[in-house]
């Protein structure tokens, strides 16, 4: 019994000398030109500079060769500043480079002052507090590389590199979740199946699953210390090489083995041979395809590269788009065809029972419409950009694009793009001309006759502040015995607001169902209403709007006609805990509404403020899909203003603070609104609530106490959420809800909040107004 307690003081004395023997003490420093680093016992794993791009360095862990397998500072920004003299373990416990000018630049950030650090012979960096005790270690904050004996614990994921000379944070990532499956995923897109590209198909195993690599480059997923599946089953040489596995630039996971005798680096094993199979890899507008089993992108016809030398940082177009074009314009644009192509789809309408040809006369006639999918007769509309493209000779779908027919067709390299209208003869076209025109008159003609025969009906409305509607709309117009008969005498009651009643109907075929609002006949700002929405929503098509199909002006009668959404209004899921959705859904529903938002704020010919943003304005389409409704209070700005000055609009909780003060309004209003909204989303309560505590009852206040004092969990419940994400959520809606209108970002800035394209700043205390409630 003593040998063995001898035997072990032995072996921790050892254990204890290493580390000492590779001890870094406060003072030490390197340099990025002295080739100097902090090498482990071996020398085979080294902390210090290596090269970053052209003439420039970053700080990380590499094996002999500068082979990387951890960058610092990979978030933000690797690159060091050109004017750094030192790395250096300050003698007040800091890791920092540092500066010839400037504020120096702290590379790790432990909660506690370091002490000393060391880099181990596994190729682990670790920092210790004045007791010894790790306090940090680079094994827990993996980059794009596992090292044997390392593992990708449930929440972690490693992240692609930018390029093969830039170690900054890629485009690609790969995520152990908590439900026990590992995925693979372009960033910025959520956690759930229809954005992944793979799947170990462990979902449901328990919350304790993680990735691991052994000495002989086996992956494999353990469930506790269960080996619960094998990601690879390979086993490779371990004599004189280190086996490692990368998340690679192009987001296909490799294990390679490093030789210590001649420093090369030998590919062993890869996910998939084929390189496409990562989505996104081409950037927008563009689409993969295997050229001598390598990935090339391509750009989609009408469009060029946006970096020179830089195919997967996608596309844009080669012509300048002209707005919605006018019937004469027509002829300047044309569809052409990407065939056996597969994309992300974002259809904003379908259309069943259609040939090509038919497909591509509805997306030119749209002027909304960027381009179509067409498969198996059915055409999908859909907006630009276009991701997630591909060539899959198995998949029959063909992508139509909208091009200029006044440019010269940028081709892509692809010889298969065709014109689905050909270039007639000169003769030809006049004859058409003169065809078009004769009709165009003759409907003109017929036109006047009889909105000169109906112009009584609406005269009243068309002349209050110089407005118009029904000229510049082109809708199905409906009267009331028509519509009274699809309600079946407006019995089914979908919803209730200050100006109308919406009903649940079916169109005399029997296969459309809508929504019909019927505007109150009391109330007295029911015509401009019914005005502004027809005005409003009447000539825009978006995924995340509701989209009006047609009205009746008949007599006193005044209703609008909508698209049906069957999953209904959000705040009767998100307000009832048997309907609620989970985290990830909620997250969608947030984008999709800040996505509308942003299509009124800045993507119509004009301004528009929707004015009374909330849970019961936003309806559920059958997908889920998210979409904004009820445009009766909206405002418009003309094209030279940015602000104006009106009655307070709105409901009570969600109106901004600056409509009680008799500021000049913006759209940061709208900001306002969507970010108390964006509140209750996440906390699924309302924004007032007087059943619960004092210190909950206003959510704004209380959510920023919880974010204050560190208790972001408890604005979730019991829901198993990781907290940096509330986190995040919550950073963004306090932002939104700022009493002062200049701090709250656009709707664009939010927009790219909400996809994690770009950090959040710490938000001050909104400073709630309490007398807007």
């Amino acid at each position: 019994m003593s040998i063995l307690a001898i035997l072990f003081l032995l072996l921790s004395s050892a254990a204890e000398a290493q580390r000492r023997s590779s001890s870094i003490t406060l003072g030490s420093s390197l340099t990025p030109t002295s080739n100097t680093t902090w090498s482990s016992p071996s020398g085979v794993y080294a902390f210090g500079f290596f090269p970053q791009h052209v003439n420039c360095y970053a700080v990380g862990i590499f094996l002999p060769d500068k082979t990387v397998v951890w960058t610092a500072n990979r978030d933000s920004n690797p690159t060091v500043p050109d004017d750094v003299a030192s790395l250096l373990l300050s003698t007040d416990g800091r890791l920092i480079l540092r500066r010839m000018q400037g504020q120096d630049v702290e590379v790790i950030s432990p909660s506690t002052t370091i002490a000393s650090a060391s880099m181990l012979d596994n190729g682990n960096f670790i920092l210790y507090d004045s007791n010894s005790r790790i306090i940090w270690q680079s094994f827990d904050y993996p980059t794009n590389t596992l090292l044997p004996g390392q593992r990708l614990p449930p929440g972690k994921e490693l992240f692609s590199s930018a390029s093969e000379t830039d170690y900054g944070r890629g485009i690609f990532r790969l995520k152990m979740q908590r439900d026990g499956n590992l995925m693979q995923y372009p960033i910025n897109t959520p956690d759930t199946g229809p954005y992944a590209y793979y799947s170990s198909r462990t979902s449901g195993t328990g919350g304790n699953v993680s990735l691991n690599l052994d000495s002989d480059g086996r992956l494999y997923l353990l469930n506790g210390s269960l080996r619960l599946r094998n990601i690879s089953n390979v086993r490779f040489p371990t004599q004189g090489s280190i086996n490692l596995m990368r998340l690679d630039v192009g987001g296909i996971v490799r294990i390679y083995s490093f030789s210590l005798g001649n420093l090369t680096v030998t590919r062993r094993l890869s996910s998939t041979t084929d390189k496409c199979v990562p989505i996104g890899l081409c950037g927008v507008n563009a689409f993969c395809i295997l050229m001598d089993n390598a990935a090339e992108c391509q750009c989609l016809p009408g469009f060029v590269h946006v970096q020179s030398g830089n195919n997967t940082a996608g596309c844009s177009r080669n012509f300048l788009e002209q707005g919605c074009p006018k019937i004469d314009d027509k002829l300047k644009y044309n569809m052409r065809r990407v065939e056996n192509s597969e994309w992300e789809d974002n259809s904003y309408e379908i259309l069943d029972m259609m040939s090509e040809e038919e497909c591509s006369k509805a997306c030119l006639d749209d002027c909304n419409c960027e381009a179509a999918f067409f498969k198996d007769s059915q055409c999908k509309k859909q907006r630009l950009p276009l991701r997630f493209g591909r060539r899959n000779t198995e998949n029959s779908n063909i992508a139509l694009v909208r091009v200029s027919t006044t440019m010269e067709p940028n081709m892509g390299g692809n010889s298969e793009h065709k014109s689905i209208i050909k270039k007639e003869r000169r003769i030809d076209i006049l004859l058409i001309g003169i065809v078009l025109m004769s009709i165009g008159f003759l409907a003109l003609l017929t036109s006047a006759i009889i909105t000169h025969k109906n112009r009584k009906n609406y005269s009243k409305i068309s002349k209050e502040d110089g407005a118009y509607f029904v000229e510049d709309i082109f809708l199905k117009v409906f009267t009331f015995e028509h519509l009274s008969e699809a309600t079946n005498g407006f019995k089914e009651e979908l919803g209730r607001g200050a100006s109308g009643t919406v009903f649940k109907g079916v169109l005399k075929n029997g296969q459309k169902m809508v929504a019909v609002k019927r505007l109150e006949k009391e109330f007295a700002q029911g015509e401009r209403e019914f005005q502004t929405e027809l005005k409003t929503i009447g000539k825009m098509y978006h995924r995340n709007l509701v989209r009006l199909l047609g009205y009746c002006l008949d007599g006193d009668h005044k209703l609008l006609v909508f698209e049906y959404m069957s999953n209904g209004f959000l705040a009767d899921i998100l307000f009832n805990q048997e309907k609620r959705p989970n985290w990830e859904e909620r997250m969608e529903i947030a984008r999709d509404i800040s996505r509308g938002i942003l299509y009124l704020h800045q993507e119509c010919e004009t301004q528009i403020m929707h004015c009374d943003i909330k849970p019961q304005n936003i309806l559920m389409d059958g997908n889920w899909c998210a979409k904004i409704s009820d445009f009766g209070l909206a405002k418009h700005l003309k094209q030279d203003q940015t602000n104006t000055y009106t009655g307070i609009r709105g409901t009570k909780g969600y109106v901004a603070p600056e409509w009680y003060q008799k500021q000049a309004i913006t759209v940061k209003a709208d900001v306002y609104s969507f970010g108390v909204m964006l509140l209750e989303i996440i906390c699924c309560r309302k924004c007032v609530d007087y059943s619960r505590s004092e210190d909950e009852a206003i959510l704004e206040e209380w959510v920023y106490d919880c974010y204050a004092t560190g208790k972001i969990g408890s604005l979730v419940g019991d829901e198993m959420v990781e907290e940096r994400k509330v986190e995040r959520m919550v950073k963004i809606g306090i932002w939104c809800v700022q009493y002062d209108p200049s701090l709250r970002p656009t709707m664009k800035k939010v927009l790219l909040m909400l996809e994690g394209t770009v950090e959040i700043p710490i938000p001050p205390n909104p400073s709630s107004f309490l007398s807007s409630i």
